[in-house]
């Protein structure tokens, strides 16, 4: 299916709809290698590198480019009837999950969907079965290290029984910067009635590391989903967020920010379809951009007919903090029925002069006002996270990023980390 979707089919050019800032096609162009012989990483990896989340215990994952692999800790800290494997584990094992819900949900209308689709050899399955409250966070650590350019093809298939419960840390680190890397990423997110899933994104890679990423997700009732993506370090990002809530009293969460510098480009794109009555989204994206760094938010909210009571939000707010950054901004909604409140708004521009003439005059430096003013525009989207010890960490983080005292792999342990801290 996915070669025949592919067919004469072109990757996205930069100025196509919904790609007005990105040029896939450039992304996809250079000569990456792909792991078709699945060469193994080193056995002791997994010992060498660490992402850790202060008081925060998790169970840890990992994607050394694309080779899937559980840490030491793994198998004690995940909880006994909840099923984290590789989709080649997961043939073996829970078949009758990857038949009913791998590709269910991923479009093949999208070529760089088909393209991870037809190459894309294993997986990570997360099936965490009816009634389970998963106690832990689920960390997934996804490292770039290769002697040549090379292309990663990941692929997660998250599954949430009626009345399932979990949260997933995602972080992206680069190990060397000394090569050119694209992951090519594809999520599937099926929340079932009453189930509540929390996905936290976070990009601290490197300006040679590219990212294509597409998240899908479907909702049932009384289901609960958030999604919140943070970009501090990457090269070019194209991140795209499609959400149907196909029951009611659903609730859906989409955040995203973006902290950019130097030639950063991040593209983030969504959309959200309320497909029955009494059901609500919020979503909220910002950027801060610096130096010649570009920006892009393009979302729509569609009220699908027969969906009234539907409550849909839709925000995003942008500090253009360099004449030379640039940020595109396309926010849309589309209603088809009556009895909904709906609202949705764009708003680009600098800092609050007046707040810095007021900071200035109690003797706060200029600098140090800027970044203060900064870490307090991205607050709400980090105090939305609702693991304590993780948003504490991400305002520590947001903060040395600001300061420009964060780097690839900060404040992560790994030999070969060493050279590039």
């Amino acid at each position: 299916d996915a070669l025949a979707a592919l067919g004469g089919a072109t990757l996205p050019k930069k100025g196509q709809e919904d790609y007005e800032a990105t040029d896939l096609e450039k992304v996809f162009a250079p000569d990456y290698g792909v792991n078709i012989n699945r060469v193994p990483f080193a056995p002791d990896a997994a010992a060498s590198f660490r992402c850790d989340v202060p008081n925060m215990s998790t169970c840890l994952y990992f994607f050394f480019n694309d080779i899937f692999a559980e840490s030491r800790t793994a198998a004690r800290n995940t909880q006994a009837g909840l099923v984290i494997e590789s989709f080649a584990d997961a043939q073996k094992n829970h078949p009758e999950v990857l038949q009913k819900h791998l590709g269910s949900l991923a479009d093949l209308k999208k070529p760089e969907v088909a393209l991870n689709t037809l190459l894309a050899q294993d997986g990570m399955l997360i099936y965490v079965p009816k009634g389970m409250v998963v106690e832990k966070p689920i960390q997934l650590v996804n490292i770039f290290k290769a002697a040549a350019p090379v292309m990663a093809l990941r692929r997660i298939l998250v599954v949430l029984e009626e009345g399932a419960q979990a949260k997933m840390l995602v972080c992206d680190h680069t190990q060397d910067a000394e090569h050119d890397y694209l992951a090519s990423q594809v999520v599937e997110i099926v929340a079932e009635r009453g189930s509540m899933f929390d996905y936290y994104d976070l990009e601290e890679s490197s300006e040679s590391t590219h990212r294509v990423s597409s998240i899908f997700v479907r909702q049932a009732e009384e289901s609960n989903v958030l999604i919140d993506g943070i970009t501090l370090l990457n090269g070019i990002t194209r991140n795209d967020y499609y959400v149907n809530i196909d029951g009611e009293h659903a609730e859906t969460h989409l955040l995203g920010m973006t902290v950019a510098s130097a030639r950063q480009h991040v593209d983030n794109h969504t959309f959200i379809s309320h497909n029955v009555a009494r059901c609500e989204s919020n979503e909220m994206f910002k950027y801060v951009l610096n130096d010649q760094s570009v920006g892009a938010f393009a979302g729509k909210v569609l009220v699908k007919e027969n969906c009234p009571r539907t409550v849909a939000y839709q925000g995003n707010r942008n500090i253009v903090a360099s004449a030379d950054a640039k940020m595109y901004s396309k926010p849309q909604l589309e209603i088809y029925t009556d009895d909904v409140k709906c609202s949705h708004g764009s708003a680009t521009g600098q800092l609050n002069e007046e707040a810095l003439f007021y900071m200035r005059s109690r003797g706060i430096s200029e600098a140090e006002a800027r970044q203060l003013l900064m870490q307090a525009f991205m607050s709400d989207v980090i105090d939305a996270v609702r693991l304590p010890a993780l948003k504490d960490r991400l305002h520590h983080l947001v903060e040395k990023r600001f300061r420009g005292q964060l780097a690839m792999c900060a404040d992560c342990t790994a030999a070969n980390c060493a050279a590039a801290k």
